[in-house]
Formats: structure tokens, sequence, C-alpha cells
């Protein structure tokens, strides 16, 4: 794989004034665009990229601004989701491309969500691992219900994330994030620790990520830090995205969603997606169970992951 690596070519869009770093491979018509989640970035992409590029599709990754090899905005705190709508509408008009398929993961699923609800006539379809959609007005459910310790609360908190990640090397902040997203329980701190401080140094990394791996993450959240990572999505979570047209999805949408992924144990989540309510929204839905999947199936299971977008994508060209 690491061979065809080498054929991604790496260019810079300019938008709204930011020099956005989008990683490409591939040629022809059909487009797929891949939407990163924290902490993860382009490369996060990479099994899916080749596949689809070897299947004839052009394949592009884009680094959200403020994000590894992207800009940062000038005011990193004022950052939300619909700038990063507004990005990826303005890297497809500088590209020149009409129509996309759209690949998400993680908080990626909400800018692709979005962009499909308002700019309907770009996109092809859309395939999301890990968070289903919701609708722009629904309100996160685990405000009362988990503890103060829970990861999303610490991480809206300004400065302590920031103290937290500051006493470590930006590769051991990614490194113990995916030790800890790859676990089937949701992250919650006691009262005197600290999110960093729920893995030990000693505690291996997943199977299916390598330290090479963790090197090219290391380095590109050691040029970008983490600050707009944490403004979004952690900050924005509840923002009032002021989207008051039709809330359903009108492409055709596959999820994707592991079983082990931690995700599921946010209060009310599994009854959402298992109830049959997600249809009401996303009339064209199929969803996708993977047994032994964690948060990051996409790495953990590439094979498996790159046959169900490629049927995807095969029903819906």
């Amino acid at each position: 794989m690491y061979q065809k690596m080498d054929q991604i070519q790496h260019k810079y869009v300019t938008v709204h004034g930011l020099n956005l770093h989008v990683a490409d491979i591939g040629t022809g018509p059909n487009v797929v665009v891949f939407l990163h989640g924290f902490p993860e970035i382009w490369y996060s992409w990479r099994h899916q990229m080749i596949a689809v590029a070897t299947a004839g599709f052009r394949a592009i990754a884009p680094d959200y601004r403020g994000y590894g090899l992207s800009d940062p905005p000038p005011e990193p705190e004022k950052t939300t989701f619909h700038d990063l709508i507004n990005d990826l509408l303005g890297i497809l008009d500088a590209l020149a491309i009409p129509k996309v398929f759209l690949i998400a993961k993680d908080f990626g699923a909400r800018p692709a969500y979005l962009f499909a609800l308002l700019h309907p006539e770009r996109v092809s379809g859309v395939v999301t691992m890990g968070v289903p959609y919701t609708p722009p007005t629904s309100r996160p459910q685990y405000d009362n219900s988990l503890p103060e310790g829970f990861y999303i609360n610490r991480w809206q908190e300004p400065g302590r994330a920031e103290a937290d990640f500051g006493r470590l090397d930006a590769k051991t902040v990614v490194r113990n994030i995916y030790i800890l997203f790859a676990r089937s329980e949701l992250p919650i701190a006691a009262e005197n620790q600290e999110i960093m401080d729920l893995v030990d140094s000693s505690t291996p990394l997943p199977p299916w990520f390598t330290e090479e791996d963790l090197e090219a993450y290391g380095k590109l959240y050691k040029k970008s830090g983490f600050q707009t990572a944490l403004q979004v999505p952690y900050r924005v979570i509840k923002e009032d995205l002021g989207i008051t047209i039709d809330p359903s999805v009108k492409v055709p949408v596959l999820t994707i969603m592991g079983n082990k992924d931690y995700v599921f144990k946010f209060p009310g989540m599994a009854d959402y997606i298992n109830s049959g309510m997600l249809k009401e929204f996303v009339p064209d839905l199929e969803i996708v169970f993977l047994p032994e999947g964690t948060h990051f199936v996409q790495e953990q299971l590439p094979e498996q992951i790159n046959e169900l977008i490629l049927t995807f994508l095969g029903k819906h060209i």
C-alpha cells in the first residue's frame, strides 16, 4: 500500500484567504471527498483513497482549516461548522468539481450531512462512519446524564484540554486519544484526573495502527496544534446553526457503525440508531453494523470498509 501512497498528490487550495491542504489521487469525473474526524487528518483515509482511485474514482481528502497542513484561521476560537461547510464548497468550486460523494467519519459526519442539506445538487450520496445523521436543530442528549469528567465536557471547557495536552508532545496526545477512542467504553475521567491520565504510557497501540502511522499523525498535529480542533467540534457542538430548511436528507446514505464503537454508549444513541427514527430523516438509508468494529473502522477494517464504499458508489454513480 505504501508504494501507492507515493501517488497521492498534495496541493493547496486558497479558500476564504486560507491555504487549505488537499490530498488528491485518481482521475475522472466521479469524485469522492473524504472528511476526517478527530484526532484524524487526511491520512486517516489512506486505505480508502487508494481503493477508490484504483476503482476509477478521483479521491480528495482535505485537512480542515486549522488542522494538519491547512492554515489556521486568524481567530480559531470563532471557527464554526459553517466555516467547514463553506470551505468544502470553496474547495469544490476552486477545483471545478460540480458534484461529489461525501465520505465522513466521526464529527466529519456533521459537515457532510449539513452540506448535503444545503447543497443537495452538489452531492451524489453520503457515507458516514461512527456517527449517524442528527437534524441540525437537535441538541446532544448527554448534557445532563453524563458526569463532569466525560471527555466532551472536559474539552468544552476553555483552557482545560490545552493544559492537559500541553504536558505532552502532539504525537503522545494523538496516541492516547487513539487508544481511548478504540475502546468500547466512554472516556470519563475522575474528578481529580485529566483525560490524558486515562491512558498509561505502557498501553500498546491498537494492532491496526502502526508506529509509522502515529509518526505521520504526530507530525501533522505538531504543525497545527489542537486549538482549532478543540473549537470544532467540541466547543461548537451546541451552536445554533440557523438552518431552518427541511431537515430530511434527500440523497442516498450509507451509515456504517462498529458494534464496539464507544459512540453506542452515548445516552439514547443505540435506541436512535436501532429504532427506525433515523429513517424518518434519511429516507434512502442503509445501515451496516460491523460486529468487531471500533470507532476507527476505516483504519481497523480497511478491506471491509473499502468494499462497502465501492458497492455504495457503484449503486449511485
